[in-house]
């Protein structure tokens, strides 16, 4: 290179870190209401869905992505309703009544499940633009409470990311299951995938703990192959602890990570680069975004006021701006909570329904905006 042209990338380098903190001041002099003072235009929708008295009793573990395909359908990914280990229970051992992948139609019947023996310990999950199903697996044990990890194949389950199709079957694997790692072609506990409307898919790596201290967002084509990848641990914009959830959509077209350790929701374009870190969204765990930019954000805050000294819910705001327009209180009892979040997963379908699943409640949540 040059002397002009190192000299021009130095000054371009410049500017774009300036840019970023600006971006970054500005967002630190806007003041965001508390979200107890926001409002809550939302009602609970009791009894949705109907689970079948076949599962489980009809009762639910521990429950961790929701998402809802093109068709107004709802799919769930969850842990085959179980309740240990207490906010990571295992699919493990729990045989083919519990099938961790479910389906509803809009009204609550359940239409379709499957997914046995494919997952350890379900985690991430989307759908793509074409109706397949995208999870992941953050199993990192070789044994969990005294039973193999290994499927029928002999691989030990966790550390890769599965595309299904809405039958179920397995038509592509991301990382390698049972292989840790933060390179092109492995992962370290991958917490959350999304798939941008070219078929990109990306990827949030790394739950805490993790052995490679991983925490980025990895980005691949459609067909698998790496293109890129960005963050590190830490606490700089672009860098992150402990990325929980994904989402690529709204009408930019833009990249939402809950980066949960590090209180905020961070915005990136398709190339990772830096836009804006939004601390007003508490302790997220999960995010999504509709076409008409409305934000989603499952979260917590310290509240002393608050029993236990947290408080619990969804927000809802703008994903343009990062401005809030609503916050539904979580309605669990916190002494009646298990191990894990709330809202740990999230989603909104075309009318505006709003779907939680809950990994500490044992719940999933169908809420409607009161007209």
């Amino acid at each position: 290179m040059s002397d002009a042209g190192r000299e021009r990338f130095v000054l371009l380098a410049r500017a774009i870190a300036i840019a970023a903190l600006l971006a970054l001041m500005a967002q630190a002099q806007q003041v965001y209401p508390k979200p107890a003072e926001l409002p809550n235009p939302y009602h609970l929708v009791e009894g949705w869905p109907a689970l079948p008295k076949s599962m489980n009793g009809g009762h639910w573990g521990e429950v961790i992505r929701v998402h809802v395909a093109g068709n107004g359908n709802i799919w769930i990914f969850h842990r085959c309703f179980n309740t240990v280990p207490p906010g990571h229970a295992t699919c493990i051992g729990r045989g083919e009544s519990n099938p961790p992948i479910l389906e509803f139609d809009p009204s609550g019947k359940l239409l379709k499940s499957f997914g046995v023996g494919l997952f350890a310990y379900p985690h991430g999950f989307t759908i793509d633009p074409d109706g397949n199903l995208w999870t992941s697996d953050v199993n990192d044990e070789e044994t969990v409470l005294g039973m193999s990890a290994r499927n029928q194949q002999g691989a030990v389950m966790g550390q890769e990311v599965l595309k299904l199709s809405p039958a179920g079957k397995v038509l592509m694997m991301l990382g390698k299951e049972g292989v840790s790692g933060n390179g092109p072609d492995t992962f370290d506990r991958p917490t959350g995938v999304a798939v941008a409307s070219n078929g990109d898919i990306f990827v949030t790596d790394g739950h805490a703990p993790n052995k490679h201290n991983s925490a980025r967002v990895v980005k691949f084509s459609k067909d698998g192959r790496f293109i890129k990848s960005w963050g590190r641990k830490g606490a700089a914009p672009g860098e992150f602890d402990e990325p929980h959830d994904i989402f690529v959509g709204g009408s930019q077209g833009r990249v939402y990570v809950a980066d949960r350790r590090n209180n905020r929701i961070q915005v990136f374009d398709q190339d990772g680069n830096f836009i804006a870190a939004w601390k007003q969204f508490g302790q997220p765990s999960s995010v999504f975004v509709g076409k008409d930019d409305a934000i989603y954000v499952g979260a917590s805050f310290p509240d002393p006021a608050a029993k236990k000294g947290e408080l619990r819910g969804i927000l809802v705001g703008n994903a343009k701006d990062g401005s809030l327009t609503a916050f539904i209180p979580d309605p669990a009892d916190p002494d009646k909570l298990d191990v894990g979040t709330s809202a740990s997963g999230i989603a909104a379908d075309a009318a505006g329904a709003i779907y939680a699943a809950d990994v500490a409640a044992h719940n999933l949540r169908k809420y409607v905006k009161v007209k």
